[in-house]
């Protein structure tokens, strides 16, 4: 790592970001939008009533525009792995490509085979089957996110799994434990039903935008009625789902949870800032100026958030950083977790252990190979301190993450108001011009408040690309920047290009109406 050009971090890093923001932009609206769609059909399979239709083919033309922004996207996603963070790829590929091969063969397989026959099926297959390729296709979607987030929630929390020294690599050793790892399913819940509110907001968007030009009123309101339900549903388990992700970032991932909150300083019954300005001034690690230039605060929200008591402890950047405090276990008994210069010590014990025994085994040396082993089994789970040269290194982007994460939640807050009051005014919103407008700008306010849900998980997890393994600048693939920079503009000006193209499909889709369905 000594002669590695650091810009190159930096740029692969951005390279990466800008594919998956323009991956992102579709997938939240496949799952959301495949349910309100397979809902919509199902009614017109029990009722048999041609607007029911009428409005799901709408509605299906619109998710086939964005699925095809899906595909694109992702494909190019997976293949950075290997170009751009190889020494990730060898390190952990036996157990990352695990859930990415799954999800290839089982979950987007299903999800494309009966995309088709949904798309071009409807008068080629019974109404029975293809109601049921309409949910397999929203089901295969589901099933596709699961594995990429199961894959995701490893690099937060690697479980089951053990450090081979022979190979230098990853190998897995329970496949259950990294499926049903408890930060794997809540980060699945968690997003899942998060993009639940993206599709609602978009269908009522659209729907209010016809509302506004006093079009397609029965179909404008049967739309806003069953997306306002359908987010509800999603902000009612997105906050419950968000309760448990918090709890399991408490638990697992301290640093990221201190960073969501600004907290430099833990205390008992620690308080939730329910709104704030951070101060510029404030340093990343050991300073007296205080973090806050302004906040509201909920008394003892975060303790509780956290730990599900009111006056636990819960520590800050400075206590993580040096120690200093006492954690209570799940029995109740206290303990003195590590300090960061024990890590790092441990860390580069592990390094060093590593290389005295593949030396020893070189030099066919049982006994110090036995030695050195023992050594790395003991200091193996703090392996990825060995790269780290300073405190520092291990402070996440504190004010990205504060503020992503009080967007996030401020905004939550907005749309669980919003499906309230859509419900209870019902058919009065059309003449409600302010609500319409809101309903329309409601779209692009739930594609950030879902954007800025995946800055905290991602932003607040560095520096590490798997959590106290391997820091995200020991995980990069070491290539000319040059190369980077040309693949990032090429990657910009296609995605830019693409996303145009199909915004302009469905603007039209959109000004044409679902009577131009037939």
């Amino acid at each position: 790592m000594g002669t590695l050009d650091l810009s190159i971090i930096d740029w692969s890093r951005a390279q990466f970001a800008v594919t998956a923001l323009y991956h992102w932009l579709s997938v939240p609206l496949t799952l959301s939008l495949g349910f309100i769609m397979a809902v919509m059909e199902t009614l017109y399979y029990r009722t048999g009533n041609e607007e029911w239709k009428r409005m799901t083919k709408f509605w299906m033309h619109l998710f086939a525009a964005n699925f095809v922004l899906g595909i694109a996207g992702g494909i190019i996603l997976e293949f950075q792995f290997g170009t751009n963070w190889s020494n990730y790829s060898w390190l952990v590929g036996d157990i990352f490509g695990a859930p990415l091969a799954i999800e290839g063969i089982m979950a987007f397989f299903l999800e494309s085979t009966f995309f088709v026959v949904m798309i071009f099926g409807w008068n080629k297959t019974s109404k029975g089957f293809h109601l049921v390729s309409t949910w397999l296709t929203w089901f295969g979607a589901t099933l596709s996110a699961l594995w990429i987030l199961v894959a995701n929630a490893w690099m937060q929390y690697p479980t089951g799994t053990f450090f081979n020294i022979d190979t230098v690599r990853n190998e897995m050793t329970s496949f259950s434990a990294v499926l049903f790892s408890p930060v794997a399913m809540s980060k699945f819940f968690h997003t899942v039903t998060s993009s639940w509110i993206v599709g609602a907001a978009f269908v009522i968007g659209v729907s209010s935008w016809y509302l506004l030009k006093k079009r397609n009123i029965e179909f404008s309101h049967k739309s806003i009625l069953i997306a306002s339900v359908f987010g509800l549903a999603g902000i009612l388990l997105t906050i419950f789902t968000g309760d448990s992700s918090a709890y399991q970032v408490a638990q697992k991932q301290p640093m990221k949870l201190a960073a969501m909150e600004g907290l430099y300083h833990g205390k008992n019954g620690t308080s939730l800032i329910a709104f704030g300005v951070l101060n510029p001034e404030k340093k990343v690690y050991n300073d007296s100026i205080p973090p806050f230039l302004f906040k509201m605060t909920i008394p003892d929200g975060l303790s509780w958030l956290a730990y599900h008591h009111l006056h636990a402890f819960v520590p800050g950047v400075q206590d993580l950083l040096d120690g200093s405090y006492l954690l209570t276990m799940a029995n109740g008994e206290q303990i003195k977790p590590l300090t960061t210069d024990e890590k790092l010590t441990f860390g580069r014990m592990s390094h060093q252990a590593m290389i005295d025994y593949r030396l020893a085994k070189k030099d066919k040396n049982d006994s110090l190979m036995s030695v050195n082993r023992a050594i790395f089994d003991a200091t193996s789970p703090y392996f990825g301190y060995g790269y780290v040269t300073s405190k520092a290194q291990l402070v996440p982007n504190v004010p990205l993450t504060f503020y992503a994460f009080h967007f996030m939640v401020i905004f939550g807050g907005f749309f669980l108001l919003f499906f309230v009051l859509l419900l209870y005014l019902r058919r009065k919103i059309q003449n409600m011009k302010w609500l319409l407008w809101v309903g329309i700008f409601s779209i692009p306010l739930a594609y950030l408040t879902s954007f800025s849900g995946w800055i905290v998980a991602e932003v607040g997890r560095q520096p590490w690309a798997i959590q106290d393994l391997l820091p995200t600048f020991a995980a990069v693939s070491n290539v000319p920047v040059s190369s980077i920079k040309t693949t990032l503009t090429i990657f910009v000006l296609i995605y830019t290009i693409f996303f145009i193209a199909i915004i302009g499909v469905m603007t039209r889709e959109i000004r044409k109406g679902p009577e131009s369905i037939k």
